[in-house]
């Protein structure tokens, strides 16, 4: 094929999209800002870097997040088995080495002999079919383009976790342990005692935080799914025991009995050297994190490696503005990818890069589009993203099952059940595949 589609941005989506395009024939033009330009949350040059946390969420395929990675496969994903080539144990989760990760992805790109890598800012739209796969962390040039394009946008606010050395975890109160003993132990817990939580929650909420520079001109509005835990921690003294300080499941190896509280930690890279604080994304100081965090039990004398941030995130009004296959209803040879549509998630931003890619390779060749079934965990949020009765309340969405259709049949085993919805996703989308005779671009 001699036409050439641009995808803007190489993060996870623009670089599921360019994967698909190529080796569908296409040849592509993946625009790429780092590392010439850095957006305030990025720090590593190679291409599909994760910010906020190096979990993928559940592998399991009776979980809404392992149903979607499945789905992902078969469609021919590039960021899936990377994945799981550089994964870390979590458990029942799929979380990776960052690094190795991006690195692995960066390779598989660059040596695409259909996929030439042009590196700087995009201040102009690029002539042609275009996957606009910025992010939530846009540049200013591309925020102008995507005005020009979309009007205004929406934003919230994100943070990440700090992330600690595990040499420096005091080891006589920490153990290995996974919540009710699914897969193997490889969390980190930190376990308290109810003075030491109340104490712990005393010291958080009265610590100072970041004033995010446009606080004047935008409100204080935060994303549900990355909630700071300082704001989680302001809407009552309980709130994070019962979120990520939760100790259902878990037994303190110490007192043969459950915690009051527990803060868990997940590996951060294969060899277990560093770990992040799995739920502590936050704004407060670099200061503050250090005196506050290093109250938690094992945590005295921890060697912060990274200090949490938090950012300012923006995304479109995709209900008014896309159809389902991620393309412009207005502009059908540009599509957007990514959180910036309101797919909330690593795996949901790649998983509407592959949809976008898809879409863009069959039209070119003239090939039926794929519609991809309801009752699919990638469908369902392409729908959901595309529901014009979204346009007025519209938040951004993660896969879970609430979204897929009732299966019409009362199961009372939770596990059973979203067996069922999966088995139905699977035979859904093989069907639709077999039907266009898509096999997957993997």
């Amino acid at each position: 094929m001699t036409e050439i589609v641009n995808v803007i941005g190489a993060g996870l989506a623009g670089c599921e999209a360019a994967w698909q395009l190529a080796q569908a024939g296409i040849n592509v033009r993946l625009y790429e800002m780092k590392p010439e330009k850095y957006s305030p949350a990025h720090k590593y040059s190679g291409f599909a870097e994760l910010v906020c946390s190096n979990s993928l969420k559940a592998a399991r395929i009776e979980s809404a997040a392992g149903l979607l990675k499945y789905e992902m496969e078969m469609l021919g994903s590039l960021t899936v088995p990377c994945a799981k080539e550089n994964s870390v144990e979590a458990g029942g989760a799929l979380a990776v080495d960052r690094e190795k990760f991006s690195d692995s992805v960066t390779e598989k790109i660059r040596n695409h002999p259909l996929i030439e890598v042009v590196y700087g800012e995009v201040k102009e739209l690029p002539a042609g079919k275009c996957i606009i796969a910025t992010g939530p962390l846009t540049s200013d040039g591309m925020a102008d383009i995507i005005k020009e394009l979309c009007g205004e946008g929406l934003s919230f606010y994100d943070a990440a976790a700090p992330i600690v050395t595990y040499e420096s975890l005091n080891k006589e109160r920490v153990f290995f342990a996974s919540r009710y003993d699914r897969g193997e132990a490889d969390y980190v817990n930190c376990p308290m005692e109810k003075d030491e939580y109340l104490a712990f929650y005393e010291a958080l909420t009265g610590a100072e935080r970041v004033q995010l520079k446009d606080f004047e001109t935008h409100p204080f509005s935060v994303y549900e799914g990355c909630m700071p835990i300082e704001e989680l921690a302001r809407r009552g003294v309980d709130t994070m025991r019962f979120g990520p300080m939760k100790p259902v499941g878990i037994t303190d190896a110490r007192t043969g009995r459950r915690p009051y509280a527990v803060v868990q930690l997940r590996r951060e890279n294969r060899e277990g050297t560093l770990f992040n604080l799995v739920g502590f994304q936050t704004n407060l100081k670099f200061g503050e994190q250090k005196r506050v965090f290093s109250m938690i039990p094992g945590l005295e004398n921890a060697e912060f490696m990274r200090y949490g941030v938090m950012h300012r995130n923006t995304f479109i009004n995709s209900p008014q503005l896309l159809n389902s296959d991620f393309s412009m209803r207005e502009r059908p040879d540009i599509w957007f990818a990514g959180q910036i549509t309101g797919v909330e998630g690593y795996m949901e931003s790649a998983a509407s890069g592959i949809i976008a890619g898809i879409s863009a390779a069959r039209k070119i060749k003239g090939l039926e589009p794929i519609k991809l079934p309801i009752d699919t965990m990638t469908g369902a949020l392409s729908a959901y993203v595309s529901d014009p009765y979204n346009t007025g309340k519209f938040q951004p969405m993660g896969a879970n099952m609430g979204i897929l259709p009732d299966i019409g049949v009362r199961i009372k085993d939770k596990k059973e059940k979203y067996g069922v919805y999966a088995q139905r996703a699977v035979e859904s989308l093989k069907k639709e595949m077999e039907r266009v005779g898509y096999e997957g671009n993997s």
